[in-house]
């Protein structure tokens, strides 16, 4: 009979890599960068043989890892970039990632992954160590300023994974994207003090097909901010504070920018920040352009300062033209189930240039904290109201 149970498992281990070649299965390549002169010590550079690994890891064909094991890799500016021969590629981040202070090494970046198809970021802490670069942000201030390096940036990549990342004291943004196709980011961790200058969480530019879920972000700018030229971004499940709030925008600004279409802001909260929900668009706009096809829905605001507002006449500076109205037209805007409190007597701001189209207000409930009554402001703003106002609608 013993035989019989041979057969029989001989048989068995056949029929499973029978399935697992079938399915495309090969063993995952796993590329150690300590193997390739990795330190991790937060003391050694670590740039070169990081660029080292990647170039490895691109260059593998099939399922490759890259794989960071834990320690701190003190690194400059990395370019992680394709095209690749891998048909996946995880970046695999166990330990941390540690910037040099020395903005002297600095373009506009820190960790570039570029023109790479099927790539998945996962794990570790991404710390830019920000702090000693924000004295020299003149962003806030001057129009011509030197924009300081974003910490991660995803670049002419398609099919991207982002999961599990924590993103901390960026010198700029956290994390951008500019022309990616099919992004997403789920279960990120983005930190930075409140006072912390231009640190937008996430910012999306000229990107479509985004997705970023379950995520906590507090920093010093934008949560998340929607740019110019993207279409179809999902955000949800999203905790938000402190910060700036959650931004289309701003738009309008340059020459040649690309519309903004199918936005959807959903089970997100807002905890002390300065807008909830925010369209911003500059006047004097040098080209048109169009914000469509937005869903801001199931939002809770928690002491927020303006829990909803459109901006068409945007500038942070002390003086700015006021010439023109904003080139952008806003269309079908609609704002669903937003309740709860605001540190600001008006709860409600809607300021177009053109006349907006197609604003809807569906069951909107938010309170002031303070004495008084809450209220709402609009200009150039005809919108429909249905189910519960408060405050009251604009008259």
């Amino acid at each position: 009979m013993a035989w019989r149970r041979l057969l029989l498992l001989v048989v068995v281990v056949i029929v499973a890599l029978l399935v697992f070649m079938s399915a495309g299965g090969a063993a995952t390549t796993t590329v150690d960068v300590k193997h390739y002169g990795a330190k991790g010590n937060g003391v050694d550079d670590d740039t070169k043989p990081l660029m080292t690994a990647w170039k490895a890891a691109c260059g593998s064909a099939g399922a490759v890892t890259m794989l960071l094991s834990p320690g701190t890799y003190y690194i400059g500016p990395v370019q992680f970039h394709g095209p690749c021969n891998a048909s996946t590629l995880t970046f695999q981040l166990q330990g941390t990632l540690k910037a040099d202070t020395d903005l002297s090494r600095f373009r506009n970046d820190w960790i570039e992954f570029g023109w790479v198809t099927g790539l998945t970021v996962a794990g570790g802490v991404i710390d830019g160590q920000g702090a000693a670069s924000w004295p020299f942000n003149q962003c806030p201030f001057r129009k011509d300023c030197k924009v300081l390096p974003t910490s991660v940036r995803f670049v002419n990549t398609r099919n991207t994974a982002v999961r599990g990342v924590t993103s901390v004291n960026p010198k700029f943004f956290h994390m951008a994207l500019l022309q990616a196709r099919g992004v997403r980011m789920s279960g990120l961790r983005i930190s930075a003090p409140a006072g912390s200058p231009n640190t937008d969480g996430i910012h999306i530019e000229r990107s479509a097909g985004v997705s970023i879920t379950d995520a906590r972000i507090g920093t010093g700018d934008d949560c998340i901010s929607i740019g110019q030229g993207n279409d179809g971004v999902d955000v949800a499940r999203v905790r938000c504070g402190p910060g700036h709030g959650m931004s289309v925008g701003s738009l309008g600004r340059y020459a040649g920018e690309g519309d903004v279409t199918r936005v959807r802001v959903r089970d997100v909260v807002f905890t002390g920040t300065d807008n909830g929900v925010r369209i911003k668009t500059w006047e004097n706009s040098p080209t048109k352009s169009s914000a469509a096809h937005m869903l801001f829905e199931s939002l809770l605001m928690v002491d927020v300062r303006n829990p909803i507002i459109i901006d068409q006449k945007y500038c942070p500076y002390y003086t700015c033209e006021h010439k023109y109205v904003s080139g952008v037209t806003l269309q079908d805007i609609q704002f669903k189930n937003i309740k709860g409190t605001t540190t600001t007597p008006v709860a409600v701001t809607l300021r177009c240039g053109v006349p907006c189209q197609g604003l809807v207000l569906q069951d909107v409930d938010l309170k002031y904290k303070g004495e008084g009554g809450t209220s709402a402001k609009c200009e150039n703003a005809t919108a429909k109201y249905v189910g519960y106002q408060f405050p009251k609608p604009c008259t």
